[in-house]
């Protein structure tokens, strides 16, 4: 059940660590690079987790102690449009099964929101019922997190979207300071 509460999810918003200025210049690099690659078309999830999705995990410090990064198995998604078949798949990231990390390829006509209920699904597996779990859906032009609980009757909620397309204003610093923020939170 969808959270009602906007104190349920403050983790997104509040509390955020403040970025170097070394950090914020690597992420304008990333930003940069992602919208060059971008402007050829549609890019795979390979090339997602390569420009961005590894980039920020290492940034926040989720590749060092006490965390560890393991995969689950690809979902595939057919989405049947007209005359078309589209295929295309989730793909995601666990770290130490507090954080999630559900990729979804971006092509036309699987949408982003495909994510949503394989991650919360993912999440409703955590071993630890008793502590917040937290997600990052992203297709790499837009990111989400996602908070679960897994009392009874489970609660989630989402942060709002950051999508990468606002040249004027980089969200991939704000994605930073709220992965740090998770990391912190999870140790």
């Amino acid at each position: 059940m969808q959270a009602e509460d906007d104190q349920f999810f403050t983790e997104w918003r509040q509390d955020l660590p403040d970025l170097t200025e070394a950090e914020k210049a690597t992420l304008d690099k990333y930003h940069q690079r992602y919208l060059r690659h971008r402007e050829q078309g549609e890019l795979s999830e390979g090339t997602v987790k390569l420009l961005l999705v590894f980039p920020l995990l290492e940034l926040a410090g989720f590749y060092d102690e006490p965390f560890f990064i393991t995969t689950e198995p690809p979902v595939e998604i057919t989405v049947e449009d007209q005359d078309e078949v589209l295929r295309g798949r989730i793909d995601t990231l666990v770290v130490q099964q507090d954080l999630w990390v559900p990729m979804v390829e971006s092509k036309r006509s699987i949408t982003f929101s495909a994510a949503i209920p394989q991650a919360l699904t993912y999440m409703m597996a955590n071993p630890h019922p008793d502590r917040p779990v937290y997600g990052m859906a992203t297709d790499g032009d837009l990111f989400m997190f996602i908070k679960l609980l897994s009392q009874n009757p489970p609660q989630y909620d989402f942060s709002e979207p950051f999508s990468l397309f606002i040249a004027r204003h980089n969200k991939l610093h704000e994605i930073l300071q709220i992965l740090k923020h998770l990391a912190q939170l999870i140790v």
